[in-house]
């Protein structure tokens, strides 16, 4: 290349000039600029706080003295596949621990990671690593149905088992009848957890409110949260015409024997129970009591509610009675 003069120039000025020239259209020299900034330096280190489901990756980045960014790769092989947000590492020269939580994991399984940081000099890719997740823990949960059960009848305790390895579990029913004073106590036989870790105990002939749990037969014992299993009073309701016109009588009986509680005989009227007249319990023999209130006759539903406060058993309706 020659100058306006027609002179050439010399060899380090044109030199010069291309380096200058490749540099603003982001050329060659460009390239050797970046090269110049050193990658950073990362070191992938163990996981902590794992759990059956996550856990919390951790390494340690050198900037070199340049903006660093971070984040780590995961998953089941070291081909990864799963990546963290994005996180800043800044610009220091010094080493720095970072961490990231993940989440989504399986348990009991083998998990490949590392760290990788991102910096003018281009990414740099920490040492792969692993972590092994946990099983999840076990836990039990119940519930008493029907709640409340009628007086005498069959109330049945289900539940189920969940975690890890939750089927076949050997599990047994526990129960503390009214007035919860005598401690729990094991009910009939162990049972084994179906293979979702559901089971189920029938208990026939409840005639009082009684907590009940389950716990595992194991020589560490699990045990789950107590389910009330409430008892209603039993009552056995009738309808019988008087001489009177318009006049009917409502009678019956209430099983186990609550002499002196209140009695409400309810019109269901427009949805809503109506008191339309009361009486008391009066004892008829050691296991029942009875009662029997004259009533004006309307046309419409009648129910009996027995109102208990002995807390052995719970207040209760009767079944309807329908007066045309």
């Amino acid at each position: 290349m020659e100058s306006s003069t027609g002179r050439k120039r010399p060899r380090a000025a044109r030199s010069a000039a291309i380096a200058a020239l490749a540099l603003a259209i982001g050329g060659p020299a460009a390239s050797t600029a970046q090269a110049a900034t050193p990658a950073a330096t990362v070191v992938t280190r163990a996981a902590q706080q794992v759990s059956y489901g996550s856990a919390t990756l951790t390494g340690s980045v050198n900037p070199r003295g340049s903006d660093a960014s971070y984040y780590f790769q995961y998953g089941p092989t070291k081909a990864y596949g799963g990546q963290t947000a994005i996180a800043d590492a800044g610009a220091g020269a010094k080493t720095v621990s970072v961490s990231l939580p993940v989440t989504g994991l399986q348990p009991l399984t083998v998990y490949h990671y590392r760290l990788v940081a991102v910096n003018g000099g281009g990414a740099a890719n920490g040492n792969d690593a692993t972590l092994l997740t946990t099983k999840v823990p076990l836990s039990l949960q119940v519930f008493a149905s029907p709640n409340p059960a009628p007086f005498g009848g069959t109330v049945m305790i289900q539940g189920s088992l969940s975690g890890t390895g939750s089927g076949g579990v050997e599990v047994v029913l526990q129960a503390n009848p009214f007035p919860f004073t005598a401690g729990f106590q094991s009910v009939g036989n162990p049972e084994l957890t179906l293979a979702d870790g559901s089971f189920s105990f029938p208990v026939p002939g409840l005639t009082q409110s009684t907590q009940f749990r389950v716990a595992t037969v194991a020589k560490s014992a699990l045990v789950s949260p107590v389910a009330l299993a409430n008892v209603a009073v039993s009552i056995d309701s009738h309808l019988a015409r008087t001489r009177r016109r318009h006049v009917v009588r409502i009678y019956g009986t209430v099983r186990p024997a609550e002499d002196g509680m209140h009695v409400g005989i309810m019109r269901i009227t427009h949805g809503r129970n109506v008191l339309v007249a009361g009486t008391l319990l009066h004892h008829r023999n050691p296991a029942s009591s009875s009662f029997s209130r004259l009533v004006r006759l309307r046309p419409g539903v009648y129910r009996v509610l027995v109102v208990t406060t002995s807390g052995a058993q719970v207040s209760s309706y009767g079944p309807p009675i329908v007066v045309r």
